[in-house]
């Protein structure tokens, strides 16, 4: 095709590539295209039921211009039924066939915003229909209603990929809507994904991270629940799996949310990241041998737990990183308690023992 469009090129013609279902093409094939769309040998139209973003690579998506067709609306598909109908020519006119106004939106819910398979419903109603009529030649033409449509519908089949962007757009769904404290957009996804042939212990390790990630210490039970969801799944298996699948999504959906556990972490290591390999302070050193304890090692230490209320005011970080507050628990749920606690624990060291003469410059050094 190439070597045809550079012919007609060199006549003063113009070539149009058109390659259907171009995210089939791997990356080495879709870098061949590349020189002859820059030369202007061919203009490359390239169709895709696929996100571009993931499947065009990006030298070839950023000489083109992308135009997204998206799902009819249910008024379209009515309208496009409804001339199907009427058409004696390319049309079902011959059938002598109406179709109530029930059935016309029956068909186009169940299409999906899909052109092609509203009128597949549409011509296997219409077939199914003129059967179910009988063949006498004075009989009336029969009336395309709801349950002749639903009979040639079948089962609804939900669009669903393992691997590509449907699949992501449904996961991600579900995890906002549990961020969003919304049990009933939560469920729903649920359906969807479990529905569309997902496999459901996926969904499981998904709720375990948001449990964590997401509830955290506002509600400590959350991450039990999410291990206890995953642990039912792997023994009784599905479709059973669905109910506490559904226990965990409501509860992980109306529990308080916290992220700060999350965000106490990334703090740290960035603090990791930005301080290096800071030597370990000597008193939180463990000291196995008589010449460990000769260098210092575990000098000086005091065990918690031999103090009246089993807490010692003194500092455990390297002195370098200052007092950083990587861990700031939220105002929410159990989180509350916490943060009460620590905070009358972090008055205290900050006011005695060896951290007392600290500066509060390093607050947040290396934590935000």
């Amino acid at each position: 095709m190439i070597a045809s469009a550079s012919r007609a090129r060199r006549q003063g013609r113009r070539t149009l590539l058109f390659l259907d279902e171009i995210h089939r093409f791997n990356r080495a094939q879709q870098d061949a295209l590349l020189p002859h769309v820059e030369r202007g040998t061919v203009t490359l139209v390239g169709a895709t039921t696929e996100n571009p973003s993931f499947e065009v690579i990006g030298p070839l998506l950023s000489r083109c211009r992308v135009f997204t067709l998206r799902a009819l609306s249910g008024e379209e598909l009515i309208t496009l039924l409804e001339r199907a109908l009427a058409d004696p020519q390319r049309g079902l006119a011959s059938s002598g066939l109406r179709a109530t106004g029930e059935a016309l939106e029956a068909m186009a819910q169940l299409a999906d915003g899909d052109a092609r398979r509203a009128l597949g419903i549409l011509e296997t109603a219409v077939a199914q229909c003129q059967a179910e009529a009988g063949d006498e030649a004075r009989a009336p033409a029969p009336l395309l209603d709801v349950a002749c449509v639903q009979r040639a519908a079948g089962e609804r089949l939900l669009l669903h990929d393992r691997d590509r962007e449907e699949h992501y757009n449904l996961i991600s769904a579900l995890i906002k809507s549990l961020r969003a404290s919304d049990p009933d957009a939560a469920l729903y996804y649920l359906a969807r994904l479990l529905g569309g042939g997902e496999d459901p212990l996926f969904v499981a390790r998904r709720l375990l991270i948001f449990a964590s990630e997401d509830v955290g210490n506002a509600e400590p039970a959350a991450l039990p629940l999410a291990l206890a969801t995953h642990q039912a799944l792997e023994r009784i298996g599905m479709p059973e799996g669905r109910i506490p699948l559904s226990q965990a999504v409501t509860f992980l959906a109306t529990a308080p949310k916290s992220n700060a556990s999350y965000a106490a972490w990334q703090r740290a290591n960035q603090a990791v990241e930005h301080f290096g390999r800071v030597p370990v302070p000597m008193h939180l050193r463990n000291a196995p041998t008589a010449w460990m304890k000769g260098q210092g090692y575990g000098q000086c230490y005091r065990n918690p737990h031999d103090e009246p209320d089993a807490f010692v005011a003194g500092p455990n970080l390297p002195e370098v990183l200052g007092n950083p507050h990587f861990y700031r628990p939220s105002r929410r749920g159990a989180e509350a308690a916490i943060a009460e606690r620590l905070e009358a624990w972090r008055r205290r060291r900050e006011q005695g023992g060896a951290g007392g003469a600290r500066s509060r410059e390093g607050d947040d050094a290396g934590g935000d």
